[in-house]
């Protein structure tokens, strides 16, 4: 038996439960693998608050979109993996288990010295920036500014477009600026008189914006700055940006889900990563058995980093 993270009713985090089935044997294509973390992400609680709709038919909800583990056997034509083998999973659908069913499609190498909650962490954020960082086009040269460039996402995009030789400003609270300069950007705090702030750092201009934080006052600031809205993408706020006409990134109405440019990003995230060149900040580690008080801590925005859930 494993044990398996759901949410039996739509609410808050006092509906989630740890409840045991059948692991299940792989399929053609499949391998199952033991997972020894699992990244959380707002993806999570946004399924079972109602952020996402609260359809009956759906429950009860698996979740977790993310993990990083051990395969322990392999279906036909899934030979691609051998029992052994360390693997990240994404994107895969109920990570927060024991063990767990998933295409090997779904499956890159974890590196040697990436550990299991970095690892476990990694690609959700990390598809998403570079999804971001291609869809603002930034390039060597670029000044690039990143809202919410301490957060999971923002730190991401924030090294990866370091990586591609753009000058990075990242707003954050003043806490955060430390970590932000760690990280290779300018800080600047958010909050009224951001444009003059951003202005004064930035006496060239900005040639793009990615707004991983999702205020009106983000997205108001971008245009304020850009003058060409195809280079403004907001992956948090598709509503007001679908107003101002900017890249709208995701699932959600209008948006791009970046489906094939993702998919694509998960090897070269797994290599930055295992080798330094990219950094995963792990705030806080739960036991799955601690689901709710993890997802409890990230609503509250409690932890700086990674919650990371370790069976």
């Amino acid at each position: 038996m494993s044990r398996v993270v759901v949410a039996a009713a739509y609410g808050g985090p006092e509906v989630l439960a740890l409840v045991e089935e059948e692991p299940g044997t792989p399929g053609p294509g499949e391998v199952l693998v033991e997972v020894r973390a699992a990244g959380v992400n707002p993806a999570d609680w946004k399924t079972y608050t109602g952020a996402w709709g609260s359809d009956p038919a759906r429950l009860p909800l698996r979740l977790g979109f993310e993990a990083a583990g051990v395969v322990l056997a392999v279906g036909p034509e899934g030979e691609s993996f051998a029992p052994g083998d360390e693997v990240i999973a994404h994107p895969v659908q109920g990570a927060y288990a024991d063990h767990l069913v998933v295409p090997s499609a779904d499956l890159v190498p974890k590196p040697a010295g990436l550990d299991w909650a970095r690892a476990g962490g990694l690609m959700l954020a990390g598809t998403t920036a570079v999804h971001a960082v291609a869809a603002a086009a930034v390039g060597a040269g670029d000044t690039v500014l990143v809202h919410g460039a301490s957060g999971g996402v923002g730190a991401m995009v924030t090294q990866l477009a370091h990586h591609r030789g753009a000058r990075v400003i990242g707003t954050a609270s003043p806490a955060n600026h430390e970590y932000l300069v760690d990280l290779g950007a300018a800080p600047v705090a958010h909050g009224p008189g951001l444009v003059d702030r951003v202005r004064a750092l930035t006496p060239s201009g900005v040639h793009a914006v990615i707004d991983t934080a999702g205020t009106d006052e983000a997205l108001d600031a971008s245009v304020a700055l850009v003058s060409d809205r195809r280079r403004v993408a907001t992956i948090a706020n598709g509503v007001r940006g679908t107003e101002l006409g900017v890249r709208v990134l995701g699932h959600g109405p209008g948006g791009d889900p970046g489906t094939e440019v993702r998919r694509a990003a998960r090897r070269l995230l797994a290599e930055l990563a295992g080798s330094g060149r990219l950094t995963v900040r792990v705030g806080a580690t739960y036991h799955l058995a601690d689901v709710a008080r993890a997802h409890r801590a990230g609503i509250a925005g409690r932890v700086v980093g990674k919650i990371v859930l370790v069976p």
